[in-house]
Protein backbone atom coordinates (compact mmCIF):
# COMPACT_ATOMS: atom_id res chain seq x y z
CA UNK A 1 0.00 0.00 0.00
CA UNK A 2 1.31 3.72 -0.75
CA UNK A 3 1.92 6.38 1.20
CA UNK A 4 -1.13 8.14 -0.81
CA UNK A 5 -3.64 5.28 -0.55
CA UNK A 6 -3.30 4.95 3.31
CA UNK A 7 -4.39 8.26 4.36
CA UNK A 8 -7.18 8.12 1.58
CA UNK A 9 -8.05 4.27 3.44
CA UNK A 10 -7.76 5.85 6.50
CA UNK A 11 -9.73 9.28 6.09
CA UNK A 12 -12.62 7.26 4.02
CA UNK A 13 -13.39 5.26 6.91
CA UNK A 14 -11.43 2.25 5.89
CA UNK A 15 -9.35 -0.43 7.44
CA UNK A 16 -5.58 0.50 5.92
CA UNK A 17 -3.44 -2.49 5.94
CA UNK A 18 -1.46 -2.80 8.94
CA UNK A 19 -2.34 0.57 9.89
CA UNK A 20 -3.15 4.38 9.23
CA UNK A 21 -1.92 6.84 7.88
CA UNK A 22 0.75 8.57 10.65
CA UNK A 23 0.86 12.22 9.75
CA UNK A 24 1.14 16.10 11.39
CA UNK A 25 -1.69 18.40 11.11
CA UNK A 26 1.08 21.28 11.09
CA UNK A 27 4.72 21.23 11.43
CA UNK A 28 6.01 23.27 14.41
CA UNK A 29 6.77 26.66 14.97
CA UNK A 30 9.91 28.06 14.24
CA UNK A 31 10.82 28.32 18.29
CA UNK A 32 10.33 24.85 18.46
CA UNK A 33 12.33 23.77 15.78
CA UNK A 34 15.06 26.23 16.87
CA UNK A 35 14.42 24.19 19.95
CA UNK A 36 14.74 20.82 18.02
CA UNK A 37 18.32 21.58 16.88
CA UNK A 38 19.56 22.62 20.70
CA UNK A 39 18.80 19.10 21.22
CA UNK A 40 19.61 16.69 18.67
CA UNK A 41 17.95 18.01 15.59
CA UNK A 42 19.91 18.16 12.43
CA UNK A 43 20.13 21.96 11.36
CA UNK A 44 20.06 21.26 7.88
CA UNK A 45 16.09 19.79 8.67
CA UNK A 46 15.14 23.23 10.56
CA UNK A 47 16.47 25.61 8.23
CA UNK A 48 14.72 25.50 5.01
CA UNK A 49 11.73 25.83 7.37
CA UNK A 50 12.75 28.71 9.13
CA UNK A 51 14.59 30.56 6.43
CA UNK A 52 11.28 31.25 4.87
CA UNK A 53 13.36 31.93 1.73
CA UNK A 54 11.15 31.54 -1.69
CA UNK A 55 11.95 31.66 -5.17
CA UNK A 56 10.41 34.85 -6.72
CA UNK A 57 8.64 32.60 -8.74
CA UNK A 58 7.00 31.27 -5.96
CA UNK A 59 5.53 34.25 -4.34
CA UNK A 60 1.74 32.99 -5.06
CA UNK A 61 2.85 29.28 -6.65
CA UNK A 62 4.10 27.77 -3.47
CA UNK A 63 5.70 24.39 -3.54
CA UNK A 64 9.51 24.34 -2.89
CA UNK A 65 9.00 24.77 1.10
CA UNK A 66 6.98 21.81 1.26
CA UNK A 67 10.13 19.80 0.47
CA UNK A 68 11.68 21.02 3.28
CA UNK A 69 8.58 20.05 5.45
CA UNK A 70 7.92 16.58 4.06
CA UNK A 71 12.06 15.81 4.53
CA UNK A 72 11.39 17.18 8.55
CA UNK A 73 8.65 15.04 9.01
CA UNK A 74 9.88 11.76 7.14
CA UNK A 75 13.30 12.13 9.31
CA UNK A 76 10.63 12.38 12.82
CA UNK A 77 8.93 8.86 11.71
CA UNK A 78 5.67 10.70 10.11
CA UNK A 79 4.27 9.05 6.54
CA UNK A 80 5.25 11.55 3.90
CA UNK A 81 3.47 14.55 3.36
CA UNK A 82 4.09 16.77 0.26
CA UNK A 83 2.31 20.67 1.30
CA UNK A 84 1.44 23.25 -1.11
CA UNK A 85 0.18 26.17 -1.40
CA UNK A 86 -1.92 28.98 -3.63
CA UNK A 87 -1.97 32.33 -2.82
CA UNK A 88 -4.07 34.98 -3.90
CA UNK A 89 -2.27 38.15 -4.87
CA UNK A 90 -4.65 40.78 -3.47
CA UNK A 91 -3.41 40.08 -0.11
CA UNK A 92 -0.18 41.61 -1.39
CA UNK A 93 2.00 42.82 1.92
CA UNK A 94 -0.80 41.54 4.10
CA UNK A 95 0.43 40.74 7.52
CA UNK A 96 -2.80 41.13 9.97
CA UNK A 97 -1.11 44.08 11.75
CA UNK A 98 -2.66 46.98 9.64
CA UNK A 99 -5.75 47.27 7.03
CA UNK A 100 -5.03 47.17 3.37
CA UNK A 101 -8.38 48.39 2.56
CA UNK A 102 -10.32 51.48 4.29
CA UNK A 103 -13.26 51.70 1.71
CA UNK A 104 -14.19 51.24 -1.76
CA UNK A 105 -11.34 53.60 -2.89
CA UNK A 106 -8.99 51.31 -1.36
CA UNK A 107 -9.76 47.48 -2.70
CA UNK A 108 -10.26 49.21 -6.42
CA UNK A 109 -6.51 50.01 -6.09
CA UNK A 110 -5.97 46.91 -4.62
CA UNK A 111 -7.62 44.86 -7.07
CA UNK A 112 -6.09 46.58 -9.61
CA UNK A 113 -2.34 45.87 -8.24
CA UNK A 114 -3.70 42.06 -7.81
CA UNK A 115 -5.06 41.76 -11.24
CA UNK A 116 -0.88 43.17 -12.75
CA UNK A 117 0.50 40.50 -10.30
CA UNK A 118 -2.23 37.83 -12.03
CA UNK A 119 -0.65 38.93 -15.61
CA UNK A 120 2.98 38.76 -14.42
CA UNK A 121 3.26 35.63 -12.05
CA UNK A 122 0.72 33.90 -13.49
CA UNK A 123 0.69 31.43 -16.72
CA UNK A 124 0.02 27.98 -17.77
CA UNK A 125 4.20 27.52 -17.70
CA UNK A 126 4.51 28.84 -14.60
CA UNK A 127 2.32 26.26 -12.82
CA UNK A 128 3.37 23.54 -15.01
CA UNK A 129 6.96 24.51 -13.36
CA UNK A 130 5.96 24.88 -9.82
CA UNK A 131 3.24 22.06 -9.57
CA UNK A 132 4.32 20.02 -12.53
CA UNK A 133 7.36 18.31 -10.76
CA UNK A 134 5.15 17.25 -7.92
CA UNK A 135 3.22 14.88 -10.30
CA UNK A 136 5.57 11.88 -11.05
CA UNK A 137 6.27 11.23 -7.30
CA UNK A 138 2.55 12.02 -6.44
CA UNK A 139 0.99 9.08 -8.58
CA UNK A 140 3.04 6.76 -7.65
CA UNK A 141 2.08 7.22 -4.55
CA UNK A 142 5.32 8.25 -3.08
CA UNK A 143 3.76 10.94 -0.78
CA UNK A 144 0.24 12.56 -0.55
CA UNK A 145 -0.55 16.39 -1.51
CA UNK A 146 -2.33 18.38 1.42
CA UNK A 147 -3.09 21.82 -0.01
CA UNK A 148 -3.69 24.97 1.67
CA UNK A 149 -5.69 27.93 0.22
CA UNK A 150 -6.73 31.37 2.15
CA UNK A 151 -10.76 31.57 2.63
CA UNK A 152 -13.69 33.73 2.22
CA UNK A 153 -13.73 34.92 5.58
CA UNK A 154 -10.12 35.07 6.23
CA UNK A 155 -9.23 37.30 2.80
CA UNK A 156 -11.54 39.67 4.00
CA UNK A 157 -9.86 40.04 7.29
CA UNK A 158 -6.57 40.29 6.24
CA UNK A 159 -7.65 43.29 4.54
CA UNK A 160 -10.05 45.41 6.33
CA UNK A 161 -8.56 44.50 9.73
CA UNK A 162 -10.47 42.44 12.68
CA UNK A 163 -12.59 44.57 14.08
CA UNK A 164 -13.29 46.49 10.62
CA UNK A 165 -14.48 43.15 9.22
CA UNK A 166 -16.99 42.29 11.59
CA UNK A 167 -18.68 45.60 11.51
CA UNK A 168 -18.41 45.16 7.53
CA UNK A 169 -20.88 42.82 7.48
CA UNK A 170 -23.54 45.16 9.03
CA UNK A 171 -21.96 48.16 7.52
CA UNK A 172 -20.20 47.30 4.23
CA UNK A 173 -21.83 43.90 2.88
CA UNK A 174 -21.62 44.77 -0.94
CA UNK A 175 -17.70 45.43 -0.35
CA UNK A 176 -17.61 42.29 1.22
CA UNK A 177 -19.37 40.41 -1.40
CA UNK A 178 -17.21 42.42 -4.44
CA UNK A 179 -14.12 40.84 -2.37
CA UNK A 180 -15.27 37.68 -2.36
CA UNK A 181 -16.63 37.62 -5.81
CA UNK A 182 -12.88 38.51 -6.67
CA UNK A 183 -11.43 35.64 -5.07
CA UNK A 184 -13.99 33.01 -6.32
CA UNK A 185 -12.79 34.51 -10.05
CA UNK A 186 -9.23 33.81 -9.26
CA UNK A 187 -9.68 30.55 -7.70
CA UNK A 188 -12.40 29.38 -10.90
CA UNK A 189 -9.43 30.14 -13.12
CA UNK A 190 -6.40 29.75 -11.51
CA UNK A 191 -6.52 26.81 -8.84
CA UNK A 192 -9.19 25.19 -11.82
CA UNK A 193 -6.09 25.33 -13.86
CA UNK A 194 -3.81 23.82 -11.30
CA UNK A 195 -5.88 21.04 -11.02
CA UNK A 196 -5.62 20.30 -14.20
CA UNK A 197 -2.06 19.64 -13.48
CA UNK A 198 -2.27 17.95 -10.01
CA UNK A 199 -4.88 16.85 -8.20
CA UNK A 200 -4.23 17.28 -3.67
CA UNK A 201 -5.55 14.64 -1.59
CA UNK A 202 -6.35 16.80 1.06
CA UNK A 203 -7.70 20.66 -0.11
CA UNK A 204 -7.95 22.69 3.16
CA UNK A 205 -9.49 26.31 3.19
CA UNK A 206 -7.87 28.59 5.79
CA UNK A 207 -10.58 30.78 7.71
CA UNK A 208 -9.72 31.44 11.35
CA UNK A 209 -13.53 32.34 12.04
CA UNK A 210 -14.03 31.42 15.56
CA UNK A 211 -12.77 31.84 19.11
CA UNK A 212 -13.30 30.33 22.74
CA UNK A 213 -16.14 31.27 23.01
CA UNK A 214 -17.38 30.28 19.05
CA UNK A 215 -18.19 31.37 15.79
CA UNK A 216 -17.44 35.20 14.63
CA UNK A 217 -20.48 35.25 12.63
CA UNK A 218 -24.14 33.98 12.75
CA UNK A 219 -25.51 30.95 10.44
CA UNK A 220 -26.87 33.56 8.37
CA UNK A 221 -24.04 35.96 7.92
CA UNK A 222 -22.16 32.47 7.33
CA UNK A 223 -24.28 31.56 4.66
CA UNK A 224 -24.27 34.74 2.67
CA UNK A 225 -20.88 35.77 3.04
CA UNK A 226 -19.28 32.09 3.35
CA UNK A 227 -21.61 29.59 2.44
CA UNK A 228 -22.40 30.78 -0.83
CA UNK A 229 -19.04 31.04 -2.19
CA UNK A 230 -18.09 27.36 -0.94
CA UNK A 231 -21.05 26.09 -2.94
CA UNK A 232 -19.80 27.93 -6.17
CA UNK A 233 -16.00 26.51 -5.64
CA UNK A 234 -16.11 22.99 -3.98
CA UNK A 235 -17.94 21.56 -7.07
CA UNK A 236 -15.30 22.22 -8.96
CA UNK A 237 -12.88 21.13 -6.79
CA UNK A 238 -14.66 17.55 -6.61
CA UNK A 239 -15.23 17.25 -10.29
CA UNK A 240 -11.04 18.02 -11.12
CA UNK A 241 -10.61 15.00 -8.35
CA UNK A 242 -9.96 16.41 -4.86
CA UNK A 243 -11.03 13.98 -2.83
CA UNK A 244 -11.17 15.82 0.54
CA UNK A 245 -11.96 19.58 1.00
CA UNK A 246 -11.08 20.83 4.46
CA UNK A 247 -11.58 23.37 6.21
CA UNK A 248 -8.90 25.41 8.69
CA UNK A 249 -10.68 26.89 12.09
CA UNK A 250 -9.08 27.35 15.34
CA UNK A 251 -11.72 27.97 18.17
CA UNK A 252 -15.38 26.58 18.95
CA UNK A 253 -17.05 25.70 15.30
CA UNK A 254 -19.46 23.76 16.34
CA UNK A 255 -22.77 25.53 15.90
CA UNK A 256 -21.32 25.83 12.53
CA UNK A 257 -20.66 22.34 11.64
CA UNK A 258 -24.26 21.80 9.64
CA UNK A 259 -23.85 25.44 7.67
CA UNK A 260 -20.24 23.86 6.53
CA UNK A 261 -21.19 20.49 5.71
CA UNK A 262 -24.29 21.76 4.07
CA UNK A 263 -21.70 23.51 1.75
CA UNK A 264 -20.11 20.66 0.85
CA UNK A 265 -17.36 20.69 2.90
CA UNK A 266 -15.35 17.20 4.50
CA UNK A 267 -14.14 17.73 7.29
CA UNK A 268 -12.17 20.03 9.91
CA UNK A 269 -8.97 20.74 11.12
CA UNK A 270 -7.04 21.26 13.99
CA UNK A 271 -9.96 20.57 16.31
CA UNK A 272 -8.46 23.01 19.14
CA UNK A 273 -9.14 20.99 22.26
CA UNK A 274 -8.47 24.22 24.44
CA UNK A 275 -11.36 25.64 23.10
CA UNK A 276 -13.91 22.93 24.15
CA UNK A 277 -13.49 21.41 20.46
CA UNK A 278 -14.42 17.66 21.90
CA UNK A 279 -13.80 15.08 19.24
CA UNK A 280 -15.68 11.92 20.63
CA UNK A 281 -18.85 14.59 20.93
CA UNK A 282 -18.51 16.06 17.71
CA UNK A 283 -17.86 12.54 16.19
CA UNK A 284 -21.11 11.18 17.78
CA UNK A 285 -23.25 14.19 16.47
CA UNK A 286 -21.95 14.05 12.88
CA UNK A 287 -20.65 10.24 12.60
CA UNK A 288 -19.69 11.35 8.63
CA UNK A 289 -17.59 14.00 9.22
CA UNK A 290 -13.97 13.50 8.50
CA UNK A 291 -11.48 14.81 11.36
CA UNK A 292 -7.46 16.02 11.30
CA UNK A 293 -5.72 16.65 14.46
CA UNK A 294 -7.65 17.15 18.18
CA UNK A 295 -4.79 16.34 20.37
CA UNK A 296 -3.60 18.77 22.75
CA UNK A 297 -0.47 20.14 21.58
CA UNK A 298 0.33 21.00 25.42
CA UNK A 299 0.08 18.07 27.17
CA UNK A 300 3.10 16.34 24.96
CA UNK A 301 5.59 18.93 27.06
CA UNK A 302 3.87 17.09 30.45
CA UNK A 303 5.57 13.77 28.96
CA UNK A 304 4.88 10.40 28.69
CA UNK A 305 1.84 9.96 31.14
CA UNK A 306 0.22 13.03 29.57
CA UNK A 307 0.54 11.35 25.98
CA UNK A 308 -0.70 8.23 27.11
CA UNK A 309 -3.91 9.79 28.53
CA UNK A 310 -4.48 11.82 25.22
CA UNK A 311 -4.31 8.68 23.25
CA UNK A 312 -6.42 6.80 24.95
CA UNK A 313 -9.00 10.04 24.85
CA UNK A 314 -8.51 9.65 20.69
CA UNK A 315 -8.74 6.01 20.50
CA UNK A 316 -12.64 5.70 20.00
CA UNK A 317 -12.09 7.73 17.04
CA UNK A 318 -9.51 6.24 15.60
CA UNK A 319 -10.95 2.72 15.79
CA UNK A 320 -14.02 4.72 13.68
CA UNK A 321 -11.96 5.96 10.87
CA UNK A 322 -12.14 9.05 8.85
CA UNK A 323 -9.81 10.27 11.40
CA UNK A 324 -5.66 11.35 11.32
CA UNK A 325 -4.92 12.69 14.44
CA UNK A 326 -2.05 15.19 15.05
CA UNK A 327 -1.95 18.05 17.10
CA UNK A 328 -4.55 20.95 17.56
CA UNK A 329 -2.12 23.77 15.96
CA UNK A 330 1.42 23.95 15.89
CA UNK A 331 3.73 22.23 18.53
CA UNK A 332 4.58 24.59 21.09
CA UNK A 333 8.27 26.09 21.93
CA UNK A 334 7.85 24.37 25.89
CA UNK A 335 8.02 20.72 23.92
CA UNK A 336 11.26 18.93 24.40
CA UNK A 337 12.13 16.82 21.28
CA UNK A 338 12.30 13.96 23.62
CA UNK A 339 8.67 14.12 24.11
CA UNK A 340 8.01 14.94 20.54
CA UNK A 341 9.50 11.25 20.09
CA UNK A 342 7.61 10.18 22.14
CA UNK A 343 4.40 11.09 20.95
CA UNK A 344 5.16 9.99 17.21
CA UNK A 345 6.19 7.09 18.23
CA UNK A 346 2.32 6.21 20.19
CA UNK A 347 1.25 7.66 17.77
CA UNK A 348 2.18 5.06 15.48
CA UNK A 349 0.85 2.78 17.47
CA UNK A 350 -2.10 3.65 18.00
CA UNK A 351 -2.63 3.71 14.37
CA UNK A 352 -2.83 0.09 14.42
CA UNK A 353 -5.71 0.46 15.22
CA UNK A 354 -7.36 2.97 12.73
CA UNK A 355 -10.64 1.57 10.85
CA UNK A 356 -10.88 -1.47 12.74
CA UNK A 357 -14.53 -0.68 14.28
CA UNK A 358 -15.46 1.13 11.08
CA UNK A 359 -14.68 -3.07 9.91
CA UNK A 360 -16.43 -4.10 12.35
CA UNK A 361 -19.23 -2.13 11.91
CA UNK A 362 -19.19 -2.89 8.05
CA UNK A 363 -17.70 -0.30 6.94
Amino acid sequence: MTNRERERQTLNFGRPEGRGAVEETFYPWDLTLMRFVEEGLPRELADPITSRKEPEEERYLRAGWGEGVLALETYLGFDPVRRIKLVVPVLGEADGSRPLVRGWEDWKKKKEEAEREIEQSFSQKAIERVYGSLVERHERGEFSLRMNLEGFFWIPRELLGIEEHLYAFYDEPKLLHEINSFVLKFYETWLGRILEVVQPDVVYLQEDLSGKNGPMISPEFFEEFVGDYYRKLIPQMKAAGVENVFVDTDGDFKKLIPNFMAAGVDGFLPMDVNAGMDINEVRAEFPALKLIGSFNKLRIAEGREAIDQEFQRLLPVIRQGGYLPGTDHQVAPSTSLEHYRYYIRRLQEAMQEAGTEAKRLGG
